[in-house]
């Protein structure tokens, strides 16, 4: 799924979290937005499996939840979100395509590395692949009430960040497939001293 889609999650998260601690201010909405797309910063190193943790993180956020909940400050409670959105994250990522430079053509059965069974765990394709019309369809569904919730007067950034993710979503989801065929006439031009930085995953669609 696109990263916009698993930001828009974690800001749901945060939203249904200041239900119950609402004073602690926008911080951990920060903290649930980054959350949400931290896993995929292993992008060009390993990707889905050096940073993405299903059950590592899901664990350690409902230690830091617990903690969260007998001391609610900003800081506990952006801990506690930062890894529940990572951890949806992670999850999320199983329900999508699998980890091929086109993933609507369904060859690969690697979705997320399971650290704790070994193994990958392969893609369910309910999202067909990243920008998807129904990756598109679910940012919107994530973003409808988090612009509900955030609707204060001091919540202004949040909005402008939700509509922002919005409008990169659009963006990509329109251009997905374009930005392929740009990335292979761009890749095959590149010299072979250029090629080993780059990811193995992306080569083996051009050979």
């Amino acid at each position: 799924m696109m990263a916009t889609t698993h930001v828009l999650a974690g800001v749901v998260l945060a939203a249904v979290a200041l239900l119950f601690v609402p004073d602690v201010g926008l911080v951990p909405v920060a903290a649930a937005a980054l959350g949400g797309l931290f896993p995929d910063f292993d992008l060009y190193t390993g990707h889905r499996k050096t940073l993405h943790y299903p059950v590592y993180y899901a664990a350690a956020a409902s230690v830091a939840a617990g903690f969260a909940a007998a001391v609610p400050t900003a800081a506990t409670v952006s801990v506690a979100l930062f890894l529940a959105a990572a951890a949806l994250h992670s999850a999320m990522d199983a329900f999508g395509g699998g980890l091929e430079l086109k993933p609507w053509e369904g060859t690969s059965d690697r979705a997320v590395y399971d650290h704790y069974r070994g193994r990958w765990i392969a893609p369910r394709r309910w999202v067909r692949y990243d920008g998807a019309p129904e990756d598109l369809l679910l940012a919107v569904l994530f973003a409808l009430p988090a612009i509900v919730a955030f609707d204060g007067a001091g919540d202004g950034p949040v909005r402008a960040g939700i509509y922002a993710a919005l409008a990169v979503s659009a963006a990509y989801a329109l251009l997905r497939k374009s930005l392929v065929a740009f990335a292979e006439r761009f890749v095959t031009s590149l010299p072979p001293p250029v090629l080993v930085y780059i990811p193995e995953r992306f080569l083996d669609d051009f050979r």
